[in-house]
């Protein structure tokens, strides 16, 4: 069965426009998808990311009417600049991996994160919004565990390997798709009628 490994963040706007568009791409081919939330901060300075925060004004502004552009044409709403912007995403992220570990829907809950960050304006560091997201998926609201953490670290190493830079991207073998843009990309190549590197 083909793999596709969907390395995202759970503070990435693109990740929430993503929405559940890949996985519908996964079922159309039959494809198993695995969720890997990645620690960016150990994937920028190896692969030459900026943080917003060091980005151009030029860069930054562009991003904004991105954002608004495809927000409007996925008509998914979205704050473009929410209260609770940016903050750590170690703690959502680990609760997805007690999530995956846990046979839970991994999706539902890193939607519910995404959705809690760019359209509700809540705060995902806060430990009470990582509890009620693992709650709104039949966990326990503590069921983070050390393993969790270490599926967290070995993602990261794992994007590294295979060439990420950057989220949300999608793996397939060698062939890396980055961005929710590049979507319809991947489900051509998941189609056969576009070929990867020979």
């Amino acid at each position: 069965m083909t793999t596709i490994d969907y390395y995202f963040t759970t503070v990435s706007p693109y990740a929430y426009l993503t929405g559940d568009r890949i996985e519908r791409i996964a079922e159309k081919h039959g494809a198993r998808l695995a969720y890997r939330p990645v620690d960016l901060g150990k994937v920028f300075p190896t692969t030459g990311g900026v943080p917003l925060a060091k980005r151009a004004p030029a860069r930054r502004a562009y991003r904004l009417q991105e954002l608004r552009r495809w927000s409007q044409a996925l008509e998914m709403p979205i704050t473009l600049e929410p209260a609770h912007f940016p903050v750590p995403p170690e703690a959502s992220s680990l609760a997805i991996c007690a999530a995956i570990r846990l046979g839970a829907d991994a999706g539902a809950l890193a939607r519910y994160y995404l959705a809690a960050c760019w359209v509700e304006d809540r705060d995902i560091s806060d430990p009470g919004v990582v509890a009620a997201g693992l709650e709104a998926v039949g966990l326990e609201g503590h069921a983070v565990t050390e393993a969790d953490r270490e599926m967290f670290d070995a993602n990261a190493e794992a994007a590294l390997a295979a060439g990420v830079f950057g989220a949300p991207s999608f793996v397939v073998g060698d062939e890396l798709f980055w961005g929710q843009d590049r979507l319809d990309m991947l489900d051509l190549f998941l189609s056969g009628k576009v070929r990867g590197a020979a």
